[in-house]
């Protein structure tokens, strides 16, 4: 009944380690107020110098979106005030920003590619940040004048499930050229969510609702969510002229709603002029040449992965959806463990040990563990079976695989004939079943491999096991 359309303002701090316009530390947790200076508090006579490294991480990251690099641009003061901005402007980028027409391609549930347009990525300084406790408020600055890189996109998006897979998208962007943490629990990448519907086939743009603020690609898509449904349900019952206005909205944690903050601010309202303080930005070829200089990102390394080490589409993009992942695979490829058991020992048997939240940079299982693991199964040494139970061992222990191997008796049996008496064993004690599968009752043969395994105690190798009954069958 209703299309939805949403663009996203992606803020991510860049990871320099001085502020944008001054040399204070970037460096974060520090005590209240004490990385701060004249300059990121604005005090008069003050004069603030760009840092050079954050238009280079500013370069590299519209290389990566395909997007046109401005030689020139400006930096104005964008004039408002907040207790966390002792400034009352914030100096940012407006009619000229460094970074703008770029794209971004995400990959739908239904197996297409679609693109999203980047309108523009501009450096600015960050503010503040207002802490609240029981009976008081107070204002913490050292976070006031850290870089920021403010990323918006056209109104492409058209569902919650589509703008957290762009989200997610621009995220492991942004760690593969390790231009920012892009942290969300410390702040360092957050997300303004402008929303708004209209009736299907309609081509005209009503009122957006901007949601402030969101950190976490749950709530993220949960405040969309809600948004949508609360804009529907007005322009069903009749009163979406009253309800739904042009507004900034906070996503309540705890209620699961959005609640108004105060009306949106147009442009003009922010009475943009160019900063005084700052001449334009004018980049030489050498600092274009040095930005572009970019790793291999998520996509290309993805259509690698597939070519060069034939794993499935969707394992690709599983082990490169974070740089992390990636470097912890390639490190066990180079170790000598196969891509193949190397995906799905990573993908499915440590990931799934270390739950969500918790990245492979994290884990207590490095990645010469795991692959030393995956080699041990490759060469007969253990089971898979007996691999997992090593795995859950080294979660909580930190000692050799080759170690956890003896000390938990899990080498795999694969000589003749101590399995062969085993087999005899088995078939002494089955001996009427023996005789029905002699006669052609095949499917008796599961049972003889499982209670030779068992027998075992998991120990024998299950391709000799299968090997060797079939030859007592004659099969």
């Amino acid at each position: 009944m209703f299309e939805v359309i949403i663009g996203l303002e992606v803020h991510t701090q860049l990871n320099t380690k001085t502020k944008i316009f001054c040399s204070c530390p970037t460096s974060f947790g520090e005590k209240p107020n004490t990385n701060v200076c004249p300059v990121c508090l604005g005090l008069p006579g003050a004069l603030p110098v760009l840092n050079k490294e954050a238009v280079k991480k500013s370069i590299a990251f519209g290389t990566a979106i395909n997007a046109a690099i401005n030689k020139r641009s400006i930096f104005n003061r964008k004039n408002y005030f907040y207790p966390d901005l002792p400034k009352a402007y914030q100096i940012s980028q407006f009619e000229i920003p460094i970074v703008e027409k770029g794209e971004i391609y995400i990959n739908l549930a239904d197996g297409t590619t679609k693109r999203i347009g980047v309108t523009r990525a501009h450096l600015e300084e960050d503010a503040g940040k207002n802490v609240h406790e029981a009976n008081f408020s107070g204002v913490d600055l050292n976070r006031a004048g850290t870089p920021l890189l403010e990323i918006v996109s056209e109104p492409d998006l058209r569902s919650s499930e589509e703008a957290v897979l762009y989200l997610k998208k621009i995220h492991a962007i942004l760690r593969y050229l390790n231009i920012s943490d892009a942290n969300m629990q410390e702040g360092s990448f957050r997300c303004d969510a402008n929303v708004s519907i209209r009736p299907k086939g309609d081509t005209k743009l009503y009122p957006r609702v901007e949601i402030k603020n969101l950190n976490s690609f749950r709530f993220i898509q949960k405040a969309i969510d809600y948004e949508v449904e609360r804009q529907s349900e007005a322009w069903i019952d009749g009163v979406y002229d009253k309800e739904v206005v042009q507004e900034t909205r906070l996503f309540s944690i705890e209620s699961g709603e959005t609640r108004s903050m105060r009306n949106k601010e147009d442009s003009a309202e922010y009475r943009y002029f160019p900063d005084p303080d700052l001449l334009p930005v004018i980049l030489s070829e050498e600092m274009l040449n040095e930005g572009r200089k970019i790793p291999e990102l998520p996509d290309e390394k993805k259509v690698r992965y597939i070519k060069d080490f034939g794993i499935k589409p969707y394992d690709a993009e599983v082990i490169t959806s974070s740089v992390e992942l990636a470097k912890y695979f390639e490190e066990m490829i180079k170790l000598g463990a196969s891509p193949k058991n190397s995906v799905s020992w990573l993908s499915v048997e440590l990931l799934g040990r270390l739950g969500n939240g918790v990245g492979v940079e994290n884990s207590p299982v490095k990645a010469q563990k795991l692959a030393a693991l995956v080699k041990r199964i490759e060469d007969g040494t253990i089971s898979g079976k007996a691999a997992k139970d090593i795995l859950d061992f080294l979660m909580q222990n930190d000692e050799g695989v080759d170690g956890v191997i003896e000390k938990l008796g899990l080498r795999q049996v694969s000589d003749d004939s101590a399995i062969i008496a085993i087999i005899d064993k088995i078939l002494e004690a089955n001996a009427d079943k023996a005789l029905e599968l002699k006669n052609g009752k095949e499917k008796l043969f599961g049972f003889f491999v499982g209670q030779v395994m068992k027998e075992s105690k998991g120990a024998a190798n299950p391709a000799k096991v299968n090997e060797l009954l079939k030859a007592k069958f004659g099969i």
